[in-house]
């Protein structure tokens, strides 16, 4: 089981262009976006074509593998849990399908207060600060809309690392964290490092980076 699929941006965009490097912003009008679910559109940082990072906007969730003869259990693949698989080590090991996903907090569903899943919101503190998944990109082709507006082209679709889940959100989601980038360094050193040190970066945040900031909605909304 993986974390849940939701989170929330609420910083500005020139501050995740700052944070991140980015000298390019083509998000265009970037509100706030109190509530990021799987298949929707959010910003991104990747390394651009001529080696300058941007800001931009991809869709999350990868597509599962093709293996012939089998029915993939999820449509989109948005954690990316064991590295060591070949489907993910193609992405991780070239540093220019890295990306940093920007967020102020994310959810996950408690399922300890009675029958009904309860949303839950971590993040650094109450203020919301700014932090980055370490995440990885690539491009599709096929249809990524619904039935009612489906969205059939090209598109750059993202995913993020999970790892285990870290003594504040245990007691909420017992299976899982995503990476959280909460330094420049830790930013450099995935967008930058030889496979084998970046992903020592997968490792749950430390006693007391995360704590619970909401709960009861399926937005962070402040």
């Amino acid at each position: 089981m993986t974390m849940c699929n939701l989170y929330s941006l609420r910083s500005g965009q020139k501050h995740i262009a700052d944070s991140a490097r980015a000298v390019r912003d083509l998000t265009g009008n970037l509100p706030p976006l109190p509530a990021i679910f799987l298949n929707r559109t959010a910003p991104v940082v990747r390394e651009g074509a001529d080696g300058h990072r941007e800001l931009l906007m991809m869709r999350w969730g990868f597509p599962p593998p093709n293996i012939p003869g089998s029915k993939p259990r999820n449509p989109y693949l948005t954690n990316v849990r064991n590295t060591d698989s070949r489907y993910w080590q193609t992405y991780l090991k070239q540093p220019g399908h890295r990306c940093l996903v920007p967020a102020t907090s994310f959810a996950e569903p408690d399922n300890n207060q009675g029958p009904k899943s309860v949303w839950t919101w971590f993040a650094q503190d109450d203020t919301r600060p700014l932090f980055f998944f370490a995440g990885i990109w690539r491009e599709w082709e096929g249809d990524r809309g619904t039935k009612a507006a489906p969205d059939v082209g090209k598109h750059l679709v993202f995913s993020f690392l999970t790892t285990d889940a870290s003594h504040d959100v245990a007691p909420v989601h017992s299976d899982a964290t995503p990476v959280c980038l909460f330094t420049e360094d830790e930013r450099e050193m995935w967008m930058n490092a030889p496979v084998e040190l970046a992903l020592t970066l997968q490792r749950p945040p430390a006693r007391g980076a995360l704590k619970v900031v909401a709960a009861g909605r399926k937005e962070d909304g402040l």
